[in-house]
């Protein structure tokens, strides 16, 4: 069952940044310095590259969130949320404002990436909660 929930898991958090992006797509393109078509799409989009490392991405994390999470008994939806939760918080989330301040990125750029970076580990925490 493991792999099943991390794979479950992976999805989730998948489909969470797609939403997250679909929604916030013109600020953070605007943020990123990314030209648009005339479409309001990114310029050059299509390859599915992007998506293929984000998804592999995600299920790296979640196979690894896991881990920890059976080796610490984290076994409810509950615990799993707010392990997932600080994961993003205290761990990813300042990582990126880190690296993100060293390279002059724009503040915008900093809490959207930043927000799903919160938002997508507590998505897999929730969903490995479930399946505990």
């Amino acid at each position: 069952m493991g792999i099943i929930s991390v794979l479950i898991a992976a999805l989730a958090c998948f489909a969470t940044g797609a939403a997250w992006y679909m929604t916030l797509g013109k600020p953070w393109m605007q943020a990123a310095g990314i030209e648009s078509d005339e479409n309001g799409r990114p310029k050059g989009s299509g390859s599915p590259v992007p998506f293929v490392i984000s998804f592999v991405a995600a299920v790296l994390m979640a196979g690894m969130m896991r881990h920890v999470f059976a080796s610490a008994g984290i076994d409810t939806a509950g615990k799993g949320l707010v392990a997932g939760l600080g994961v993003g918080l205290f761990i990813l989330a300042p990582w990126i404002t880190m690296n993100y301040a060293y390279a002059m990125r724009p503040r915008q750029l900093m809490l959207i990436d930043g927000g799903y970076a919160v938002l997508g580990p507590t998505v897999i925490g929730l969903v490995l909660g479930l399946f505990a």
